[in-house]
């Protein structure tokens, strides 16, 4: 059984002893907070997953003391004709 694996003779032995403790006048108030609690917490989880997303999407560009890579693949730097593969005989 895992972590709040309620079935539901669970869950109506707590409701029964619920409506005993707080009668049937409480309940529906109880109820009502509870879902407000629930819809908050969702709102504060959906908006925490979202900027810690959005974070981890934008990265600050670094300053790289490393020469640039890509001049080495620009065409003007490469030769006219490249060396045959010699796995491409055929």
């Amino acid at each position: 059984m895992g972590f709040l694996d309620i079935g539901p003779l669970e869950l109506l032995l707590i409701l029964a002893i619920a409506l005993i403790i707080f009668g049937p006048g409480k309940i529906p108030e109880i109820a009502q907070k509870l879902g407000t609690m629930m819809r908050t917490l969702r709102k504060a989880s959906y908006d925490l997953t979202s900027a810690v997303s959005k974070e981890v999407d934008i990265k600050p560009e670094k300053p790289s003391s490393q020469p640039e890579k890509t001049a080495l693949l620009k065409p003007e730097n490469q030769s006219k004709k490249s060396p045959p593969n010699p796995r491409q005989t055929g």
